[in-house]
């Protein structure tokens, strides 16, 4: 795993809908969550945690479809619905974006796991920590530095 090479530039499947990446990762994880695997139409999500002001949409205008009640809120890429990114009410100094919409996604293993309870018996990543649930914020700050770390590393 390494820091990617930025920026980073992605797309949609139609590429209709551009982005790009100019700060590195806060994490990478792979969610396991019912509402990613289905969402997804797999056994879990990719993302990689973005701040904010390091994420540009360059073409296109991405379409939010939350959930009612929901917190999370999708974004898709209005032509080919393809699912691009996700912000999180509460949570305004990051996206999390799809990293395997990356041009260059050799960065994008996921660091975390979050949500193992829910995971199929057959998924298994590489993530070097896994969480039932999620980390909580100063087990995520400690895993954020740890990251960062383990990414600099030649």
């Amino acid at each position: 795993m390494r820091q990617p090479i930025l920026p980073v530039v992605g797309h949609c499947r139609c590429a209709a809908t551009q982005f790009k990446v100019l700060t590195p990762p806060l994490m990478t994880f792979a969610c396991h969550c019912r509402d990613c695997q289905r969402l997804c139409a797999s056994a879990f999500s990719l993302s990689a945690m973005i701040p904010v002001e390091g994420f540009r949409i360059t073409r296109g205008v991405p379409v939010a479809r939350p959930l009612p009640g929901s917190p999370r809120h999708h974004h898709f890429c209005p032509d080919c619905a393809t699912l691009m990114f996700t912000r999180i009410d509460g949570i305004e100094e990051r996206v999390n974006i799809r990293p395997t919409l990356c041009h260059d996604t050799s960065w994008a293993a996921p660091f975390i796991e979050v949500m193992t309870r829910d995971r199929v018996p057959w998924a298994a990543t590489s993530a070097r920590h896994s969480f039932d649930t999620a980390p909580t914020p100063a087990e995520f700050a400690d895993l954020s530095a740890q990251f960062i770390a383990f990414g600099a590393t030649p």
